[in-house]
């Protein structure tokens, strides 16, 4: 058994939920569409180029939750499943998970992305365990403030270093599946790291370092 690990936006799924989410909240006006929808534009392209302020993002991203009921949160989330995520579920994905799962490989996504938002999507392919950015709650309330280390870049080892000794798993014989540059602080620590549908500069480190790339498209 071999732990393996995924990413989830642009790996698992063909698109990116947190960007995606902010489309919906933009959708359906749950927010000042042209102010967030701007915000939500630029925070994107700071992920792409690798310049993201991880925390003002996150505190961007969390603000809309904490000014609605979980059970009004659960509602949207619910609708935006339905209406932006299944579209993009992969059927090449789906059936990678499962047979790690059939060899009996143990499964875990690592995502930046808050688990509001990917909690379910994790379940939508079956995977029960999940690190994410949590957003702190308070009286069942999101605060808009982030609760630990955010899961992102060199966030993810940290966070899986401290899952791995709280599970008692090891790393032996590890694969991890990712499509960004943003992971390789947890590319580099695996024992088969598999670049999918690669952004262009994780395509060009793979090339130099022989890892494998492959396409879930």
């Amino acid at each position: 058994m071999a732990l393996v690990i995924f990413d989830l936006d642009n790996t698992l799924i063909g698109g990116d939920s947190d960007y995606l989410w902010g489309a919906f909240l933009v959708e359906n006006q749950y927010v000042d569409a042209t102010e967030f929808a701007a915000q939500n534009e630029q925070f994107y392209e700071d992920y792409k180029a690798g310049t993201l302020d991880i925390m003002a993002y996150q505190r961007f991203a969390l603000k809309p939750l904490s000014q609605h009921s979980m059970e009004t949160l659960n509602e949207w989330h619910a609708q935006f499943m339905q209406t932006f995520i299944e579209p993009i579920v992969l059927p090449k994905a789906l059936a990678l998970v499962n047979d790690h799962k059939n060899k009996g490989d143990r499964v875990i996504i690592i995502t930046a992305t808050n688990t509001f938002i990917t909690r379910r999507i994790g379940l939508r392919y079956g995977i029960t365990e999940l690190l994410g950015t949590n957003g702190e709650i308070v009286n069942k309330r999101y605060t808009g403030e982030v609760e630990g280390i955010p899961t992102f870049q060199a966030g993810k080892v940290t966070r899986l270093n401290e899952w791995l000794e709280r599970e008692n798993v090891s790393l032996a014989g590890s694969v991890f599946y990712s499509d960004s540059f943003n992971d390789l602080p947890l590319l580099d620590i695996v024992d088969n790291p598999v670049v999918v549908d690669g952004d262009d500069k994780l395509l060009n480190i793979a090339k130099t370092r022989g890892w494998p790339s492959i396409s879930l498209r």
